[in-house]
């Protein structure tokens, strides 16, 4: 048997044995099993989704999202509407994001430590798992060489107002600023867990099972014992084999949506404190385009190699950003005519976006029935509304600060363009609704959160369940609020520390 087991390899159910199944190849589970398998552990590593080659990748931002996002790239929530795009693929979420690693602010995780109870997640206890990540993964700031004007306009915009800015500290090795991290790194610079933690993990001796949906974890008392599941086809989702892992200990690392409703599915289990699925919580965030007098080549550049974090302390974080065309034709206003010539303005765009931490919006998640794929609703906070209103008028300030002769607000309500400074200043005296911004909002978090009090929260600083011995949760879901900022990096180290415990309960 191959050490990566792939669709085409399965010919009948089976069984496995092992003393750690990892449910999840993302950063957070990648990471584990990695760290587990060379303590000698006999970890097996399950993924719903197949293994990605550069030769895979589809520049084409539609096919790509359908190919490797779940729900074809259309997931979006209840209450409020926005899309969430959650991935399925050997490496999870790092095989198309950014591939940006922030530590979280101290004093986030100061926040974290007396609202929810933790003893031992400050900044201080974090830091040696966040540096044991960066060495691994080479996580360095983005250098100039591959930056490309839209991401150097941001800084000579912030250095005007006089923002502080820095350029992003990223998971990659020789990135030639290809611009390409969301439909997959060809070049394979981008450090994504399958081809950095998992093949790690394979060296030393661990097993991948891909295409395996798992449905459900067997308990007998406070001990998980399985878990079960079918064989998928790739793309598709159709069923076939049907299999089961039995092990020492498990982990769910199936991302903020899928964990619960494995949880739910699996008889309500881990959920003596009612909060599994609850405290949905994500970074909405909000776009905006502007237009230079000169050519940007935006298509050129770290697809996010700068930002600001002058703004934390007032909930939003500001971000460069670029997206495959495809994708941004969605967003132009206009049709026809008027659609053509604003896409003809693409080589002199640059695009910025702002995410907000928004604390008091919340909403919840739970199985649909006859699948596993969720039901998520979610409600925008009117006060949270008002970070990301006062992050419009932030950008807006930075595009004319840089220069442009006009920006693109994306705002229902507002004109389509604004040509000055004077011109956006609606974006901040206006009183918007939540409707009326167009968000989108990938970074999740809470809906298994880490609690101090086992009646207020599903996981332990450890990982651990609190209702089983030997069931541990290593995705964002554990996070018990925004970490301000991206969440990968926060993630990693918080499942870096979740393997020691396991290691050391091993």
């Amino acid at each position: 048997m191959s050490m990566v087991r792939v669709f085409s390899e399965y010919e009948r159910d089976f069984v496995e044995q092992a003393d750690v199944a990892v449910v999840g190849s993302g950063p957070g589970g990648a990471l584990l099993a990695k760290e587990l398998s060379c303590a000698g552990h006999d970890v097996i590593l399950l993924e719903e989704g197949p293994p990605f080659t550069p030769a895979d990748f589809e520049l084409d931002g539609g096919l790509s999202m359908a190919r490797t996002l779940r729900e074809g790239g259309l997931r979006t929530t209840r209450g409020y509407v926005m899309p969430t795009m959650q991935a399925i693929a050997l490496g999870g979420g790092s095989l198309v994001n950014s591939a940006i690693c922030v530590r979280a602010p101290a004093s986030t995780l100061e926040d974290w430590c007396g609202e929810f109870e933790l003893e031992h997640t400050s900044r201080a206890d974090l830091d040696p798992h966040y540096e044991a990540v960066e060495k691994f993964l080479g996580i360095a700031p983005t250098p100039d060489d591959v930056l490309g004007d839209r991401n150097l306009l941001f800084r000579k915009a912030c250095d005007a107002l006089g923002y502080s800015s820095e350029p992003i500290a990223r998971n990659v090795r020789g990135c030639r600023g290809s611009g390409e991290c969301f439909t997959g790194c060809r070049a394979r610079a981008k450090q994504s867990m399958d081809i950095s933690y998992v093949p790690a993990m394979v060296k030393a001796g661990g097993r991948v099972l891909t295409s395996v949906q798992v449905q459900q974890v067997l308990a007998q008392g406070r001990r998980a014992t399985a878990v079960t599941g079918r064989v998928v086809r790739p793309f598709s989702g159709e069923p076939s084999h049907s299999f089961r892992v039995d092990a020492r200990v498990i982990v769910l690392a199936a991302g903020v949506m899928a964990t619960p409703v494995i949880l739910s599915q699996s008889g309500d289990l881990a959920n003596h404190s009612q909060q599994v699925g609850r405290n949905l919580q994500f970074h909405p965030g909000v776009a905006v385009a502007g237009i230079f007098p000169e050519r940007t080549n935006p298509q050129f550049g770290a697809t996010q190699g700068y930002h600001s974090l002058a703004f934390i302390p007032e909930g939003f974080k500001l971000e460069t950003l670029w997206a495959p065309p495809a994708l941004l034709a969605v967003r132009l206003p206009g049709f026809a005519q008027a659609l053509k010539q604003r896409l003809a303005e693409i080589p002199y765009a640059a695009i910025w976006d702002a995410i907000a931490s928004c604390n008091r919006s919340l909403g919840h998640v739970r199985a649909r029935r006859g699948t596993m794929d969720p039901v998520i609703t979610w409600h925008f906070h009117p006060d949270d509304v008002l970070i990301l209103r006062r992050a419009l008028w932030i950008l807006a300030r930075l595009f004319f600060a840089a220069g442009a002769r006009k920006i693109l607000p994306g705002v229902h309500g507002q004109p389509p363009e604004m040509h000055s400074l004077e011109e956006a200043r609606v974006l901040a005296d206006s009183e918007l609704r939540a409707i009326d911004l167009v968000c989108g909002g990938n970074h999740v978090f809470s809906t298994t959160r880490m609690h101090g009090d086992p009646g207020r929260g599903v996981v332990g600083e450890d990982g651990r369940c609190h209702d089983l011995d030997n069931l541990y949760i290593a995705d964002t879901g554990i996070l018990p609020q925004s970490p301000s900022v991206n969440p990968m990096h926060t993630c990693m180290a918080l499942a870096h520390r979740i393997a020691g415990h396991i290691a050391e309960a091993l």
